[in-house]
């Protein structure tokens, strides 16, 4: 298809992607039926034969025949200009001249084409990139859910002065006797004070959501005393809470 220009062969092989992430050449077709809706279609062979050059030559140009002669503007250019200059050049040089022309031509070349290869290294790169984001905000989140869930069956105890004993024990003597209700020290799988005051908030860990909604459903009868009973809140859900 003449109307592929380089750039647009360039295009094509970023649209085929790199590694995990490559498109099939049916999603390269529609892609580039939607990025340029005013050239005629492309089709799969023409993308095969785009990629197979890449992969054989390691650049998109157009190839010349073997029949003939391999120069391109550029070299004719700077012949034209070399013959203005000395109209009597000999043709030795002339051929010099052209080889080197030729020369810097091919370095030319040579760096466009790992330009684009470093690009579709870039655009992979990114890719993988994004995906990774993706999976570390989907487990970041994964992780609250659970450390949420677990939070569920703890309870915060604020306003308890004697503090020189905490341990399960003390604990559910505590909450009995303001609650009255009926624990015990397997009621309570863990516990421990936050922070470094004289009189933190000791967070209690009951072993069985029974246990904690029979001390949220008696928490009423705190009313008046110094000591309250509140939800164990993760920081966003504080925050949250705030607006």
């Amino acid at each position: 298809m003449s109307y592929l220009t380089e750039s647009l062969k360039i295009e094509i092989l970023m649209m085929i992607g790199y590694g995990d992430r490559a498109r099939t050449q049916c999603e390269v077709v529609r892609l580039f039926r939607e990025t340029h809706p005013d050239l005629p279609p492309l089709n799969q062979g023409t993308i095969s034969k785009i990629e197979a050059q890449y992969r054989e030559m390691g650049h998109v140009r157009k190839v010349p025949s073997k029949r003939q002669a391999v120069v391109d503007d550029d070299t004719k250019l700077n012949l034209l200009l070399v013959l203005e200059e000395n109209p009597i050049t000999p043709a030795r040089q002339l051929a010099c001249d052209k080889e080197i022309i030729k020369s810097r031509n091919e370095l030319k070349h040579s760096i466009e084409a790992n330009e684009a290869r470093l690009l579709l290294k870039i655009e992979a790169a990114n890719n993988q990139i994004a995906a990774l984001e993706k999976e570390n905000r989907e487990l970041k989140k994964r992780i609250e859910q659970i450390e949420n869930l677990n939070r569920k069956k703890n309870r915060i105890l604020f306003g308890l002065e004697e503090q020189t004993d905490i341990i399960p024990q003390f604990i559910c003597q505590k909450l009995n006797s303001l609650l009255d209700i009926d624990l015990c020290e397997s009621n309570i799988s863990n516990l421990y004070p936050i922070g470094k005051s004289e009189t933190p908030p000791i967070k209690v860990e009951f072993s069985s959501y029974s246990k904690k909604n029979l001390v949220i459903k008696n928490c009423h009868k705190l009313k008046g005393k110094n000591i309250s009973i509140a939800n164990d809140l993760s920081v966003k859900q504080r925050e949250d809470n705030k607006l």
